[in-house]
């Protein structure tokens, strides 16, 4: 331990008499991971163990507590970047984000009780058709064009929007890049409970029932899953489901028979474009938890073999493959089939195995691959690519990764399809009931893709029709039995802030996408026209006393329910994007209430 504090000190101290740039990041790796992270030093907590600690606990230890010393020539700043970097959230944002500081608590808080209709987590059902049925849309296309903003959410401390949100007995739970989770109410607004966790929540909640109690599931950015009362916003267990510094839960959990599903995926691609990461070690996987109790059933990987060391770089660092496979979309669940399907992720290192941008099944039960197929071969790809450096794996791939979630869908003539939409443009139907094979194949490519692919978010499917978001700009519209492409609707096209990829979600006769320049349309699923549409870029008076401004609606798709349209406007995404910290709730005007 003294060897990483004088190296540390040291190095600080440099940085203070020359005016260096201190990146927390550096002089971690370059001065403190000998002793974090070693056998040797087995006191020393590693990166993955610093990320569960609280930034006031970082901070707290390396200015007044025992780690002082090791940060004795570091300014005030300088100890808040690295306390903020080694756990990764903000200090000091309870003071904005915890509900207790908010303007708008609601006057009480009746018990929750598991509602007929729920809609739940980010496909709304099992088959992730993001289809939201009459009745519990409790909106027609008739009544569209009479759309209002009811009002306005600011999320405090956060420039992004990724979450989602879920509604269930007239509560909406919905969470925060701060790392924090609310209940608020449907109709009004206003905050009954919030929750923080680890890290933040990109994931859409999912609401259901244990015994008689109504619980919250969902996973943060450290790979932690929770399941908290829905009521109270009590937690009642944590797990991590993948100790990898760069694991990430990002896409919603899937629950079904008292078992919860959790996809991983990782932000390794982007270290990876350092010379001096040892690249890459990260593996896709599914953990099935007991939803009761947290205890894990199975975790598949979808790269079944470990990762080994294989060469070194110019730089002298070990490289490691297999790599890579990240589950970045909600699985869904087929019961006829007792299969879990889901689309992995692009390789992050050559050579890539034929499990990467694949579409898998994988058993309900024991976790076992049940088959997979490839719909993109040799797609190793990482940051290091566009750095142009040799972490970059040769040949490099296209990073033409799967996403978006996968949909099941019953066909007219009692066949189905499982389709899946790949950022190269591609959308593709399989056969779950023949292991996979292709059924069809369309481009949907309008123009060469840019680096945030052509199908990043998710479709929706209807009885008859998907319908996807394109980068390129507009929503198309395929025949779910042939593929054959119905309609293209083209809008936000060119322009700084083009693009319309995110999540879409529809209703009978109607399907809600959100673009890139702030734009929120409802489309006629009949031809493609647009019905109704609304700026969400801008400053927004918020119910609960945050300063509140929309910008780019990318990640997130509109929830829909009891009359409600809800969306969160904010995305900066890769390219392009406009910040923002706002959830809007739209109602019908025509309505009294």
């Amino acid at each position: 331990m003294t060897r990483c504090l004088v190296a540390l000190t040291a190095a600080c101290a440099l940085a203070a008499q020359t005016h260096e740039a201190f990146s927390p990041t550096t002089y971690f790796r370059d001065h403190c991971a000998t002793c974090h992270g070693s056998a040797a030093v087995p006191r020393a907590p590693s990166p993955a163990a610093l990320r569960s600690f609280s930034p006031e606990a970082v901070y707290a230890a390396i200015t007044t507590g025992s780690m002082k010393a090791m940060a004795a020539n570091l300014t005030d700043a300088q100890r808040t970047a690295l306390a903020e970097t080694l756990t990764e959230q903000k200090l000091g944002v309870a003071a904005l984000a915890d509900a207790k500081a908010m303007s708008n608590p609601c006057p009480s808080n009746p018990p929750l009780a598991e509602p007929a209709m729920v809609v739940n987590g980010y496909g709304t059902d099992l088959a992730n058709s993001r289809f939201v049925s009459s009745q519990a849309a409790g909106l027609s296309i008739d009544r569209i064009a009479n759309l209002k903003l009811k009002w306005a959410f600011g999320f405090p401390a956060v420039s992004q929007m990724l979450g989602q949100p879920t509604v269930a007995d007239g509560r909406l739970f919905v969470g925060s890049q701060a790392g924090y989770v609310y209940s608020l109410n449907a109709s009004t607004g206003c905050v009954y409970w919030s929750f923080r966790t680890a890290a933040g929540v990109r994931t859409a909640p999912v609401f259901g029932a244990a015994g008689e109690r109504a619980i919250l599931w969902f996973g943060d950015l450290k790979a932690n899953a929770y399941a908290i009362d829905a009521h109270t916003g009590v937690q009642i267990w944590k797990v991590n489901v993948d100790p990898h510094v760069a694991a990430r839960i990002t896409a919603a959990p899937v629950l079904d028979a008292g078992v919860l599903y959790v996809p991983v995926s990782s932000s390794e691609e982007a270290p990876a474009s350092q010379p001096s990461y040892e690249c890459c070690t990260f593996r896709g996987s599914v953990a099935a938890l007991d939803a009761r109790t947290g205890r894990k059933i199975w975790q598949t990987y979808t790269i079944s073999e470990a990762p080994r060391p294989i060469r070194k770089n110019s730089a002298g660092t070990q490289l490691w493959s297999p790599a890579g496979g990240g589950v970045w979309g909600t699985p869904l669940v087929d019961p006829k089939r007792s299969a879990l399907y889901l689309a992995t992720g692009d390789a992050y290192i050559s050579p890539a195995p034929d499990t990467t941008d694949a579409i898998m099944a994988m058993d309900l039960k024991t976790g076992a691959v049940l088959w997979s197929v490839q719909d993109l071969p040799n797609d190793a790809w990482n940051v290091a690519c566009a750095r142009k450096n040799d972490n970059c794996p040769e040949p490099a791939g296209p990073d033409y990764d799967f996403g978006a979630a996968t949909i099941l869908h019953n066909l007219a003539n009692g066949k189905r399809v499982l389709l899946a939409g790949q950022k190269s443009g591609i959308v593709w139907a399989h056969d779950p009931d023949n292991h996979g094979a292709v059924l069809w194949k369309t481009d949907v490519t309008r123009k060469k893709p840019d680096p945030r692919g052509e199908i990043v978010w998710g479709g929706a499917a209807d009885e008859k029709q998907v319908y996807y978001g394109l980068t390129s700009g507009g929503v198309v519209a395929l025949d779910v039995a042939t593929g054959e492409k119905k309609w293209l609707s083209s809008f936000n096209e060119s322009g700084p802030h083009s693009g319309s990829s995110g999540a879409v979600t529809c209703i009978p006769g109607v399907v809600f996408s959100g673009g890139f320049d702030g734009m929120l349309r409802a489309l006629a699923t009949e031809d493609g026209k647009v019905l109704w549409q609304y700026d969400t870029k801008g400053e927004v008076q918020t119910v609960n006393g945050i300063k509140g401004s929309g910008g780019s609606l990318g990640a997130p798709g509109p929830v829909i329910a009891n009359g409600m349209v809800y969306v969160e406007s904010g995305y900066i995404g890769v390219v392009r994007g406009q910040p923002g910290n706002l959830l809007l709730a739209f109602g019908d005007s025509s309505n009294a209430n």
